[in-house]
């Protein structure tokens, strides 16, 4: 009897079975309702891009010389007797103070002798116009009569003038070679040499030292070619800055004296000369800029107008990429006109708010598409409201 029982069942248990592993199968295999979107495209980040007008700073370096330097003679002969206690090298003297000086006595002497030569002409010539005026009177006195130059004292009174200029001349020689006694500073200077001292015998004409005028001091600036186009149409009197690197570094200002007019052979450069008042401080305070340094010289050129400033890294081979409406990279080829720094100066290739790329994807395409960082994706979104629509 439990045989047929389980002749009954066993149909009925294994149809179960099928039925539930059916249904099992059935959800396994269903596929879902929604299906999540995978977004594929490459992010990148974005600035807009803007216009404005760049002031060009050129920059150069040179060396620091002196104005003038002038190498001292005596103009007069004898024995130095003195001479200023900073008439060293490496000393530094004032405009006008005396150097050295040389012993006086025959020059005094001289002096006194073309004074009483003086004085005695301008008797002589007294004299003589006394006498003139009374050969004059004489003349007068019978009209008739015929007198000659030499009755009136012409002659005589011509020399006398004469001797009276030549003796002024004697006596201003005189007075030039007691004042060439005293040797005074043309100018704030530097001493770079001295080669007298006391006791010396010294002839005219022999040189005593060397002088490096410090009133004023020229830097020579060379500007290549590529800064060439930027300068303006007048340098004279543009202001520069003079820029002192190094553990005590300092800035003083210039000013662009003149440009030299000519184009190096070697480096088909030209040049600027600098100036620079008071370089070592003496009056403005300012720190000193000894002769022979070496500075960097900056100063202003050209305006541009409507310029673009990009980072050096972003345009390659003269190209840079942008975003475009449709979220799509796009190249534009771009004019580079000046470099400054870390900075590229863009004329033209460029329109005000473009969205410059600024972190690239490995491989860019021109159509490329691409997500924006920070900024909602529109696109995404309607991909998702269109298959959330299919799905109804």
């Amino acid at each position: 009897m439990r045989t047929g029982i389980l002749k009954w069942i066993l149909p009925f248990v294994a149809l179960g079975i099928g039925i539930v592993g059916f249904v099992g199968i059935n959800a396994i295999a269903q596929e879902p309702d929604k299906k999540e979107i995978v977004d594929t495209r490459p992010t990148v980040k974005v600035e807009p891009v803007s216009v404005n007008n760049h002031q060009v700073v050129i920059n150069s370096y040179g060396e620091v010389k002196p104005l003038e330097s002038t190498r001292l003679s005596a103009q007069v002969s004898g024995e130095v007797v003195s001479w200023h206690p900073n008439f060293v090298a490496g000393g530094i003297v004032a405009r006008g103070e005396t150097l050295f000086s040389i012993e006086k006595d025959n020059y005094e002497a001289a002096l006194l002798q073309a004074e009483a030569e003086l004085a005695q002409a301008q008797s002589k010539l007294i004299e003589e116009q006394a006498q003139a005026q009374v050969a004059g009177d004489e003349a007068k006195r019978f009209p008739g009569k015929v007198r000659t130059a030499l009755f009136l004292r012409e002659p005589q009174v011509l020399s006398a003038q004469a001797s009276v200029k030549s003796a002024q001349a004697r006596l201003k020689r005189a007075q030039r070679d007691l004042d060439n006694c005293d040797v005074t500073a043309p100018y704030d200077a530097l001493i770079v040499s001295r080669d007298i001292g006391v006791g010396q015998y010294i002839n005219m004409g022999s040189q005593i030292g060397e002088l490096n005028n410090i009133e004023q001091a020229e830097i020579i600036i060379p500007i290549a070619g590529f800064d060439n186009v930027f300068l303006p149409e007048r340098v004279k009197g543009i202001t520069a800055t003079v820029i002192k690197t190094g553990l005590h570094g300092f800035t003083r200002q210039a000013v662009i004296d003149r440009d030299l007019g000519v184009i190096d052979n070697a480096t088909r450069m030209s040049s600027l000369v600098v100036r620079i008042d008071d370089p070592y401080g003496l009056t403005n305070k300012q720190p000193a800029i000894k002769f022979g340094s070496y500075v960097q010289v900056n100063f202003a050129g050209t305006m541009l107008q409507n310029i673009y400033r990009l980072p050096q890294e972003l345009v390659n081979n003269q190209t840079v990429w942008i975003v475009n409406e449709e979220q799509q990279l796009e190249s534009r080829t771009v004019k580079v006109i000046r470099e400054e720094g870390e900075y590229f100066y863009i004329s033209d290739g460029l329109e005000a708010d473009d969205q410059l790329v600024v972190t690239l994807p490995e491989y860019p395409q021109k159509g490329m598409a691409v997500k924006v960082a920070g900024v909602p994706d529109v696109k995404k979104s309607d991909a998702l409201d269109s298959a959330a629509t299919e799905k109804l």
